[in-house]
């Protein structure tokens, strides 16, 4: 409990009484309302009166029960010296001793408690939902937030549907209670069909009976009478009347506080955006045991929700990579992986991680106590796609092509034609982001990506409009020409070369799978397999392009000697075949006849190539003399050199050679 005066005794300093056990501040003989914990502060002080009381200490003892920092403290005092008249140099009631803590320095007349006949503050309202036992994962979101409002009066909690805003903010609010006493107000604008009747809402959750035909003014004058918490939930189809609204209650109730959630942001002069980042997941990375497995957020969550579902459950370590890769899958949305745990029942584990990438786990259904657009993921998604415009639709449903991330040049290259303009597709972008459809990477330079739910909803909607093969056309000649400009590229350091252009490596895959489907693009495929061998060899995926290129090399067929695609797919092969611990003595054959090729046409490239290949195919066979006879070769074709590590390499593979001769 707070500290008392000595005694309980009421007091009085300059204009003010201060009743400690009726919890009572005057001023003038006129009640004082300052808050609960700002008196708290004032009557520990009091009674410690001529004392420097350490900022720990007042923060353990009027916050026994909560675990906060110095701000909460810090904004409490600022209230309570406002109140007093404490400010700038004037101080005459409460001091800041400097590194040290406050001291209460007033000249106290002790009071018999029947001087007066206090008026209790009133006790605090609200109308905020039940408090969740336990909000897995969100403890320290929940601690910020409720820290920021503070000194933040109006904070907006966004993020894409199902994230777990509204369990955020109604846990802010419980917060704001228990740290505040003020007010707190729950409006859910989910089902409001008309954005005029925000005030309304507004109004009406609030308790104010207002016959006027536009009930701001009368709000307003309500607002300002107490300190209160406003959350407004769901916001983003009535943001245009909100966002304006919403202005003016920050500037013209001073003692009243808002908390939104919505999609995106309201735009606001006066708003603190905080977004909501999905759960924490497992990396994919092997060699994660179970208990380590279960030290993240979501998969905490998910494995409550299936105990929740099936009544005892307890991950095993067989299950517990197939759970990590549930999570990642649904992207560590809460909504998501509720879904999906309440589909283990009848599924079990393996069985709902093989239908995720279905279009019927869109339609799992959840508690049937949740509002509709909670109820299933192609709901939730439904809410925010109708209300795109047409132009940011269509950008969405073109951008499900992209698998894994993608740059915005590529979105642009993709995502543009048909209607929509290079402009335009910038703008419907930048929108996209703004309302959480799109999800922004950390990396330099800037990525996007859709989360999976959010592209396997888009991606039926483009298979559906008609367009699918078009835009995956689109997609595959922009990666193709992507790799042909980087293949030529002398300026850029192997290492950075690598690392800007291995995140196309899903995309590269998936633009080939689809060339090479019956109703895909094969040329275009063949091209593209060609244009990427440079990036299979920068990242030794040896297999990989062993498998592309012998696909592309089956359908190019029976084409002219001198066809560069050939020769480049040959030559690819061959490297592939080298290191392929299946089966190396296959790529002799094929290096050799990609050499003669090469020297038939004069393609010195393309001879240089194969040569390092059968070099380095000499020695994974031990024929040194060999392989000295072909760095000598090398070195001869690099004297006039295409590119200017070639000398060097000639260098290198001459001096491997020598040593093992024993040279």
């Amino acid at each position: 409990m707070p500290g008392t005066v000595s005694g309980d005794n009421a007091i009085a300093f300059g204009p003010f009484r201060l009743f400690p056990q009726a919890r009572l501040l005057e001023k003038d003989g006129v009640p004082l309302h300052i808050g609960g914990r700002a008196l708290d502060i004032l009557v520990f002080l009091a009674g410690r009166r001529g004392e420097v009381v350490g900022k720990r200490e007042i923060v353990e003892h009027i916050w026994a029960d909560v675990n906060v920092d110095e701000g909460s403290l810090r904004f409490h005092i600022t209230a309570l010296r406002k109140a007093l008249g404490d400010t700038g140099k004037s101080a005459r009631f409460v001091v800041n001793v400097a590194g040290r803590g406050y001291c209460f320095v007033a000249s106290v007349t002790e009071l018999a408690t029947c001087v007066a006949a206090p008026h209790a503050e009133p006790s605090a309202r609200h109308s905020l939902p039940a408090k969740l036992p336990k909000i897995i994962g969100r403890e320290q979101v929940i601690q910020k937030i409720a820290t920021a409002i503070s000194t933040r009066r109006f904070i907006s909690v966004v993020g894409p549907g199902g994230i777990g805003k509204t369990a955020v903010a109604v846990a802010v609010g419980h917060r704001w209670l228990a740290e505040f006493e003020g007010d707190a107000f729950f409006i859910d604008f989910g089902s409001l069909q008309d954005p005029s009747l925000a005030a309304t809402t507004i109004a009406s959750a609030v308790g104010l009976a207002s016959s006027a035909e536009d009930p701001v003014h009368d709000l307003l004058t309500m607002l300002r009478a107490r300190p209160a918490l406003l959350i407004l939930d769901n916001c983003e189809h009535v943001l245009e009347t909100l966002a304006p609204l919403a202005e003016r209650i920050v500037h013209e109730a001073p003692d009243i506080r808002l908390l939104a959630t919505s999609r995106e942001s309201f735009r606001s002069a006066e708003e603190w955006v905080f977004r909501l980042f999905p759960l924490d997941c497992p990396p994919q990375r092997d060699g994660l045991d179970t208990a380590s497995i279960l030290a993240y957020p979501a998969v905490q969550l998910f494995v409550e929700r299936v105990a929740q579902s099936c009544g005892q459950f307890q991950l095993t370590d067989r299950d517990a990579p197939l759970v990590a890769e549930i999570c990642r899958r649904l992207d560590g949305i809460a909504l998501a992986l509720e879904l999906a745990a309440s589909r283990v029942d009848v599924y079990g584990i393996a069985g709902t991680a093989s239908l995720l990438d279905s279009r019927f786990s869109l339609q799992w259904r959840g508690r049937r106590t949740a509002v509709p657009r909670h109820q299933t993921l192609g709901a939730a998604l439904d809410w925010s796609y109708d209300l795109l415009p047409e132009t940011e639709r269509a950008t969405l449903r073109r951008l499900s092509v992209f698998a894994g991330s993608f740059t915005p040049e590529a979105a642009i290259a993709v995502a543009s034609g048909d209607g929509i303009d290079a402009s335009e597709t910038i703008e419907a972008i930048d929108n996209l982001l703004t309302k959480s459809l799109i999800a922004p990477s950390a990396t330099a330079p800037p990525r996007y990506r859709l989360l999976n739910t959010t592209r396997t909803y888009a991606l039926k909607k483009l298979n559906d409009s008609g367009e699918a093969g078009q835009r995956a056309r689109h997609h595959a000649a922009y990666f193709r020409d992507l790799f042909e400009r980087a293949n030529t590229d002398t300026s850029t350091r192997s290492t950075d070369w690598t690392s800007i252009h291995a995140g196309e490596l899903d995309n590269l895959r998936a633009a080939l799978d689809w060339a090479f489907l019956p109703d895909g693009d094969m040329p275009l495929g063949i091209s593209l397999t060609a244009a990427a061998v440079t990036l299979w060899k920068r990242l030794s995926l040896f297999a990989e392009c062993r498998e592309r290129t012998t696909t592309a090399l089956a359908a190019l067929g029976d084409s002219a000697d001198d066809d560069p695609i050939r020769r480049r797919l040959l030559a690819a092969l061959g490297w592939a075949l080298m290191f392929d611990e299946s089966g190396p003595p296959e790529a002799h054959p094929v290096l050799a006849g990609a050499l003669e090729l090469a020297d038939r046409l004069d393609r010195r490239i393309f001879n240089l190539r194969a040569i390092w290949g059968l070099c380095f195919d000499q020695f994974n066979n031990r024929e040194f003399d060999g392989a000295r006879d072909l760095a000598g070769h090398f070195a001869d074709a690099a004297a006039s050199p295409f590119d200017k590590t070639d000398p060097f390499l000639a260098d290198r593979i001459m001096a491997v050679a020598r040593f093992y001769l024993g040279n």
